[in-house]
Parts: C-alpha cells; structure tokens; sequence
C-alpha cells in the first residue's frame, strides 16, 4: 500500500520492485483529454456532411457503402488516427525534453532536434529510398542531439546554455534544409517544402501502424524512467544517494525523446509548437509536478487533432498545412507566456 496525492491510496503488489501511484487529478485530467480528443477525430470524421455519422459508423465496422468506405476509410481515417498519433508523440517528447532541461522552452522545435530529424529525413526523401524515412529522422535527431550536447557541455542537460545551443543548431540545420530544397527536382521540392511546414494530407493506412506501435512502445520504455528522471530536481548527489545513475538516465530519457520526435517527423513533418505548448498546459490543468508524460501526451494528441481539424475546415482556397494552424498557436502561446514572465 502506498499512500498517494490528497491521501488517495492505491492496494495492491508492486511490480517489478516499482510501486504503483495514482494521483487522480492527473489521471481524471488525461481521461479527458483523450476523451476530448476522440471527439475531434470524430468531428474530422463527420465533417462537411459528406458522410452522415450512422454511415461513418457503419464504415468503421465494416457495414457501410463503398463509397462511405472509401471516404472514411482510405481518406479520413488515416489523417486523423495519424494525427492522434503525431500529437501524443509530440507532447510527450516536449515533456521530456522540458524535464530533462528543466527549462519550458526546451522542447524539440525549439532546440532544434526536430530540424536535426526533418535533415535526416529529407536526404532520404531526396535522394534515398522513401521507405527509409523513419531511419533517416532517427538518425538526424540523434545527431542533433549530440552537437547540441557538446556545445552545451558538461553533460547536464540542463540551463539557458541547452536551449541556446540547441537554438543556433536549429538555425543551421534550417539553412541546410532550405539547401537541400533548391538542389532538388522541382516535384519534389514541392511536396518537400509541404512536409516541411508539417502536414497531415498524405498520410496513409499503411503508417498508422507502425507508428502507433513505435508510439506505445517508446512510452513503455519511458514510463520507468520518468520517476528517476524526476527525482533529479534534488540534484545528482541526492538522487544518487537513492540509487539513480544521474548520467545514465539523461542518456535513456534524451534516446526516448528523440525517438518520439522521430516517430512524428518521419510520419507528417516538423509541426511546430505542439511539443512545446503541450507540457505546459497539461500540467496547468493537472496541477501536477514532475515530467507529467500521460497529460502532456493526451493534451498533444488534442491540440494536433483540434489544429488540424481548424485547417480543413477554414473557407480558404485549398486546406491548410496543419503545421500553419499550430504556428499561429505557437506565437499565441509564447506571447501568453511572455507577457506572464513580465507581469511575475
């Protein structure tokens, strides 16, 4: 038995000598989010009235016309389940890297790990095999990652140094995108410069499992880790006195990240912002302390949905790359946290 936040208590048998905690705001709040969520694919999925809702249900089960099946099924589903996806891999690898740099400006956009994984990325688009994109990401953020950490030096992952580092490697890494875009075929230069803004359009059935399955088994992977992650606001002396290699864990944390920002870069771009905004406002609405991964992934998963079903609905001339509706909120957010700063 272990006693819990506001003396909730959880009965049962630890696992694997990790005890089991349950802090129900935290808990209630991610259940509604991925409730909240849900509802907005849904509403992706009923848009515009193409599909009455009885036929989008009877699609989903097999029982629907052809036409409806085609509609949902092959257009509409994977754009929305991809989105659910993406988002919850964004906002958890914000909650991470935010952790990790004990700073709530370091997450994988801004540091410039996921221009590191849109580089990787868009030498295999370019001038590789597509099917290798996934690798090419990984490859491109870790990488990234390393050059940010040697210039940030001293291994702590932690301060002002991380986020400036990682701020003009960004930068750079941008440049050699745009380089790679001038050198390309004009086709594929366009579709290209599409991924780059971040976008859900050319998704497809055939991503949503791979990606799902990388997404559940990277936060599988992470969950053990996020309380000795945590216990390192002592510092390391003190959370290594309670047996936790401070050195080791920065390490599998930083891995995980950058795995996560893969997963999302390879399957719809570099969307801004979401891994940043995430974080914080799950944790706002939670009012929990610590990396708070489960809200920051379900709060991802509902700003991406939510964007991306802003971008297709808007009365313009074609539908919006989703990355451009999350843009807009990014500015909006920073601006929030700016004038916050100002007024403490």
């Amino acid at each position: 038995m272990s006693v819990l936040t506001r003396t909730a208590v959880v009965r049962g048998r630890a696992l694997g000598g990790l005890s089991l905690r349950i802090h129900p705001r935290p808990l209630a709040v991610t259940l509604l989010l991925v409730l909240l969520a849900a509802g907005s694919g849904a509403l992706a999925l009923t848009r515009d009235g193409l599909v009455p809702p009885a036929e989008v249900l009877g699609a989903l089960f097999g029982a629907g016309s052809e036409q409806a099946a085609f509609v949902v099924l092959e257009l509409r589903l994977p754009r929305v389940a991809l989105g659910l996806v993406v988002g919850a891999a964004l906002g958890a690898a914000g909650a991470l890297f935010q952790q990790l740099s004990r700073n709530p400006l370091g997450s994988p956009d801004i540091v410039g790990f996921n221009s590191g994984a849109a580089t990787g990325a868009l030498l295999v688009l370019l001038h590789g095999d597509p099917a290798y994109v996934a690798a090419g990401a990984a490859g491109g953020g870790l990488a990234t990652a390393v050059i940010v950490q040697l210039l940030a030096r001293r291994g702590s992952f932690r301060g002002n140094r991380l986020i400036l580092a990682g701020i003009a490697v960004g930068s750079l890494l941008a440049s050699v995108n745009a380089y790679l875009l001038t050198r390309a075929a004009l086709d594929h230069a366009q579709s290209a410069q599409l991924w780059l803004i971040g976008s859900l359009g050319s998704t497809e059935r055939h991503q949503i499992l791979p990606a799902l399955i990388a997404l559940v088994a990277l936060l599988l992977l992470a969950l053990p880790t996020v309380r000795r992650l945590d216990l390192l606001e002592m510092g390391d002396e003190a959370a290594g006195g309670l047996g936790v290699d401070a050195g080791r864990t920065r390490v599998l944390v930083l891995l995980v990240a950058v795995g996560l920002s893969a997963v999302a870069v390879s399957v719809a771009g570099p969307i801004v912002f979401v891994a940043l905004c995430a974080p914080q406002l799950a944790r706002r609405l939670s009012r929990g302390t610590g990396t708070g991964l489960l809200p920051a992934a379900a709060m991802g998963a509902l700003l991406l949905s939510a964007s991306d079903l802003v971008a297709i609905t808007l009365p313009t001339a074609g539908p919006l790359p989703v990355g451009v509706v999350t843009g807009a909120l990014g500015g909006v957010y920073l601006a929030w946290l700016l004038g916050r700063g100002q007024r403490r």
